[in-house]
């Protein structure tokens, strides 16, 4: 008898645990919990913690829906954007958000966290491109890029509060000349940095010949004084040369006039290539004739003398 009712016992836990299996979900401290009922939300769970609903989800009985309970993160690239003046750059963003009401996040979207972010994106590229729209490129590399975030968080909150969303921080991470700008822009700086580097040279030539010209009509007034200055001194020096020779002159004639003989002598004979045809008796070597200037007398060619007699021998 007992052994017969062992396998209803058996069946009737195996029915017990499958019931409270299928009745009970559990929901961690990363996530939030939905459930509903015949497509109607009955409950939401966002503290942690083991928790009970209706066993089995056939017939739309109750079912859990989980949701994210953390911050989430998207990013949009390459968001084409014009500023003022009429030229477009390309920008990269990112959003941060959470899940803060998970019953009209929901209602809204199914709890389909794509859907949420498609339009969030939406938002984000028509918010991002009213902001650089009023603004000058620069604006973004400057400090006035955190108001130009915190203008396109405005402009998100109130979209993203409609589908039970709140949005943590936006960020724009790149802003960017498009392809075709950026290579206008580089071509325009380049052309600006090769005038800018002629006009440095042009600059640089001009001040070499002003400084050229400067130092060659230094040198000209240098070496003018300086010949200047020569002619003066060697002019004293001739005068001075004059004076004493005038003053040796007058002490004594015939030694000053011994002298300048003796000069010419060494003008005339400094090179030993020089010939000179000049008779003897030319005044030009008078002193070679004797010191006082005067002829000497001819020498006289010496009468040879006759033997002495011999002695005459004695009479016998």
């Amino acid at each position: 008898m007992n052994s017969n009712r062992l396998p209803a016992i058996l069946i009737g836990l195996a029915v017990l645990l499958v019931l409270i299996y299928s009745s009970v979900f559990v929901v961690n401290e990363r996530e939030q919990a939905i459930v509903v009922r015949f497509g109607e939300i009955q409950d939401v769970k966002r503290a942690p913690g083991i928790y009970f609903k209706l066993p089995f989800a056939f017939m739309d009985a109750d079912r859990v829906q989980y949701v994210e309970d953390r911050a989430l993160r998207f990013d949009l690239d390459n968001i084409r954007v014009q500023v003022r003046g009429g030229a477009f750059y390309e920008v990269d963003a990112f959003v941060v958000y959470s899940i803060t009401d998970p019953r009209l996040f929901r209602e809204t979207v199914s709890g389909d966290r794509d859907s949420a972010e498609s339009r969030l994106r939406t938002r984000l590229d028509a918010a991002l491109r009213r902001v650089y729209g009023l603004r000058n490129f620069d604006a973004a590399l400057s400090n006035e890029r955190s108001s130009m975030m915190q203008e396109v968080r405005t402009d998100l909150t109130a979209a993203a509060e409609t589908l039970g969303l709140a949005i943590r921080d936006v960020r724009i991470r790149r802003t960017d000349l498009t392809q075709e700008v950026s290579q206008q822009t580089f071509q325009r700086m380049k052309a600006e940095r090769l005038a800018e580097a002629e006009l440095i040279r042009a600059r640089g030539n001009e001040q070499g010949q002003r400084r050229r010209a400067i130092a060659d009509r230094q040198v000209v007034e240098f070496v003018s004084e300086a010949q200047r200055d020569a002619e003066i001194l060697r002019g004293q020096g001739d005068a001075e040369r004059n004076k004493i020779f005038g003053e040796a002159f007058q002490r004594d004639p015939a030694f000053f006039e011994f002298y300048r003989t003796m000069r010419a002598y060494v003008a005339a004979l400094a090179d030993n290539g020089t010939t000179l045809v000049l008779s003897p008796d030319s005044e030009f070597f008078r002193f070679f004739n004797s010191s006082a200037g005067q002829a000497l007398a001819p020498i006289q060619t010496p009468v040879p003398r006759a033997p002495p007699a011999a002695p005459a021998a004695p009479a016998n």
